[in-house]
């Protein structure tokens, strides 16, 4: 990554954590148990990709971070309420999460599903309030919940459960991925397109861009799941092999998923030429994923 756009990813990042830092200070979480463990998991870092992802695309829009901030949180919350879930022990059941104790090894199974609740309804609340100001909002809105829900995330989620230990195929996991994580990538994209009331035509390529990201995440993901190191990714690695979990390594072979994750970041860079905008910092993000070891 070009040493601008390192530095423009490193101020998104930290435009984010101020703008939640900023969030929370205003919180009084009662019992205080609710509040620790919703704050233990989302200021646990990670990368904030979807976050940076928002403010990268406004700015590429002609806005700024502040127009978009809200809808950072929301999708931030969201985001770090299923990762709370997919923890637990009737789901992925992983004891560690970005290099730390997963929220239910530090608080228990029961306050890590209410974390992850009180998270999901307080990104809900934050979509409602930003509805307010009107249609685009709405739609912008509108979108990121449709993303998140029965028909999204959680759709893949169920199906990620479901499919595990049957025999699968391509069809079956790339409605996961798809559904569980390309979809609110796709949101981080699309969500500033439709609320500054874009031309649908560019909607539509960001939506797709964000759909290809999302293949190529999740693909170079399973790729790390297999050879990567607990150090460098801040969680168990080789679980998906073991435990015979729909991944696209295990549905197609580790080499195939290395030229699968080349022709996603291929279609993903011919998406962003497709934009009447600078789009340089997009496509340095895209070499970063194809070439990611955390």
């Amino acid at each position: 990554m070009r040493e601008e756009n390192k530095q423009k990813l490193e101020r998104y990042r930290a435009e984010f954590e101020n703008c939640l830092a900023q969030y929370l200070k205003e919180k009084n979480y009662k019992p205080e148990i609710l509040g620790e463990s919703m704050r233990y998991s989302l200021s646990l870092g990670g990368k904030r990709l979807r976050p940076v992802f928002m403010f990268a695309c406004a700015e590429m829009l002609g806005g700024k971070i502040q127009d978009v901030k809200n809808f950072a949180l929301a999708l931030e919350m969201i985001h770090t309420y299923s990762l709370i879930h997919d923890d637990l022990p009737a789901m992925d059941n992983d004891d560690f999460r970005r290099g730390k104790p997963s929220n239910h090894k530090q608080f228990g199974e029961g306050q890590a599903i209410l974390a992850g609740d009180a998270l999901l309804n307080e990104g809900y609340e934050i979509c409602f309030t930003e509805c307010k100001k009107g249609r685009t909002y709405i739609k912008a809105a509108q979108y990121l919940c449709k993303n998140a829900g029965a028909s999204g995330m959680v759709a893949g989620q169920a199906a990620d459960l479901f499919y595990e230990g049957k025999e699968v195929g391509s069809a079956e996991v790339e409605f996961i991925i798809y559904n569980k994580t390309a979809r609110m990538i796709m949101s981080a994209l699309a969500v500033p397109a439709y609320m500054y009331g874009t031309d649908e035509n560019i909607v539509s390529i960001l939506a797709e861009f964000g759909k290809n990201l999302g293949f190529l995440f999740q693909i170079t993901d399973d790729i790390l799941d297999l050879s990567g190191d607990f150090k460098k990714l801040g969680k168990t690695v080789g679980k998906d092999v073991k435990e015979k979990k729909v991944s696209s390594v295990n549905v197609y072979g580790l080499e195939k998923c290395k030229k699968m994750a080349d022709r996603y970041a291929e279609v993903c860079v011919a998406l962003l030429n497709q934009l009447p905008f600078e789009s340089g910092f997009f496509q340095d993000i895209v070499s970063f994923i194809r070439d990611r070891e955390a």
